[in-house]
């Protein structure tokens, strides 16, 4: 199965489950996205010709990640560009995400091992802004005022 994690008209996160199955090669993602996606599957003796790739000048304004779960659970949960929570989704072995947009978090339901593929070279603290999300946010806050009230 292929789902797509939405906001507004927006796909934040494209998922190829773990049990999804079709013959052919089908890409998933747009011309304009700056990280590729496809879901590839064919028949014994299908023959892919050698080649290899040219160099093509490419700027990256914007870097969407791609995690390959190999064990355990995942719990992710999706944010819109308000620092909102959207949804949530738990991946699991097999299951391939892409992070197309917005923001994301994660928890480790089951201990996991998983493999990234993202744009590089990795940045430091300018590649990425973290955030307390807003229903925390209301949570500290209400804690506060009950704390300064007794």
């Amino acid at each position: 199965m292929i789902e797509r994690i939405l906001c507004d008209d927006d796909v934040i996160a494209i998922i190829v489950r773990n049990n999804h199955s079709e013959e052919g090669i089908h890409f998933l993602t747009p011309d304009d996205y700056s990280q590729q996606l496809a879901y590839m599957h064919h028949k014994s003796g299908h023959m892919i010709e050698p080649h290899f790739h040219n160099i093509v000048p490419r700027t990256v304004h914007y870097t969407q990640e791609v995690l390959v779960i190999r064990t355990g659970k995942l719990k992710v949960d999706f944010y819109n560009e308000d620092q909102e929570k959207i949804s949530d989704t738990v991946l699991s072995a097999g299951d391939v995400i892409l992070l197309c947009a917005g923001g994301h978090g994660f928890e480790v339901l089951e201990e996991v091992e998983m493999i990234e593929i993202k744009q590089g070279p990795y940045v430091g603290l300018n590649d990425k802004t973290r955030f307390i999300p807003k229903e925390k946010k209301e949570d500290i806050n209400e804690r506060e005022t009950k704390s300064q009230n007794r």
